[in-house]
């Protein structure tokens, strides 16, 4: 298996505060690895850690087979891009002037890459508007752009789409999986909003309080998360009633309806509920969802 990214024990203090406590992950080559957790958690001390803002307390991490106790990590650094909290991006300059400073800061010979960048992350026809005037969406896209423009394998995300209207979220995830797909670059990325993160991620990290609680792969998380039978009724006590006799597993979801685990009968089950006078409405298969897997995993409520 060969891995863009592994930390080892990674632990960081800030005086009696303890961000992270001995955390080791594997982000795979190719992989859209989605970093989940509470708020406070650990993510993004987890992120500026990586990205080289800060140093950890104990511990060391693995970019690029590079050790950060031993080697230096300067030059794999420049195969990253990062877009940390907010894009950071000159709102008083264009799209296109932008991506000039950052080519700049690179060091790079000439601006001929910039047109095809903009159009990449579909900012081409924006001209001489400058970014402060731009959408929420708009200015996460050019902070995309910037991180793209010194062409990196390995991308690093914190809250992507945080405060974006829907389409804006969309235009992102679709900008996402493009690059993970045409140009094989592989994501680390922070996300609060699960079910959108569940639309992305090939692979999953679940930090608490600053330890690694569980990794797992897409097609893991899909065969541990249970299917169920979503039934609207009449009188839920009636079906609770008429589940407890027949020992099926089941959760209460609202006042008319529960979630049913395992294998049974609907015709018996049906039978039963009509001789206790409760009428069944619908009955929909379902999937546990990331979320749900999450707050079984974690306990309590579902702030990543």
């Amino acid at each position: 298996m060969e891995y863009v990214l592994t930390t080892n024990n990674l632990t960081k203090r800030y005086r009696n505060f303890q961000a992270l406590s001995g955390l080791s992950m594997h982000v795979e080559r190719g992989a859209i690895y989605g970093v989940v957790g509470r708020n406070g958690a650990g993510k993004t001390t987890l992120i500026r850690l990586i990205c080289g803002l800060q140093k950890p307390t104990e511990g060391s991490y693995t970019l690029y087979g590079r050790n950060s106790e031993r080697d230096d990590l300067n030059g794999v650094r420049r195969r990253m891009g990062a877009v940390v909290e907010t894009p950071s991006i000159y709102g008083h300059l264009t799209a296109e002037d932008n991506l000039k400073e950052q080519y700049r800061i690179l060091g790079k010979p000439s601006f001929d890459g910039i047109p095809e960048l903009l159009e990449l992350v579909g900012l081409s026809g924006t001209g001489k508007k400058k970014a402060k005037h731009f959408s929420l969406g708009m200015k996460q896209r050019l902070g995309l752009a910037i991180s793209l423009a010194g062409n990196p394998d390995f991308l690093v995300l914190d809250e992507p789409v945080n405060g974006l209207d829907p389409q804006g979220i969309i235009e992102i995830r679709e900008l996402i999986l493009k690059l993970n797909r045409e140009r094989r670059i592989t994501f680390l990325i922070s996300s609060h909003i699960l079910d959108e993160l569940s639309r992305l991620a090939t692979h999953y990290g679940f930090i608490d309080s600053g330890h690694l609680v569980k990794e797992i792969s897409r097609e893991e998380l899909e065969k541990s998360c249970r299917k169920c039978m979503h039934m609207e009724v009449s009188d839920v006590q009636a079906l609770v009633r008429v589940l407890d006799q027949k020992c099926l597993e089941y959760k209460v979801d609202s006042k008319s309806c529960v979630d049913v685990f395992g294998s049974f009968e609907v015709t018996d089950l049906v039978l039963s509920l009509e001789k206790e006078g409760c009428k069944v409405f619908s009955m929909v298969e379902r999937d546990e969802s990331l979320e749900s897997y999450y707050i079984n995993l974690m306990g309590g409520e579902s702030h990543a």
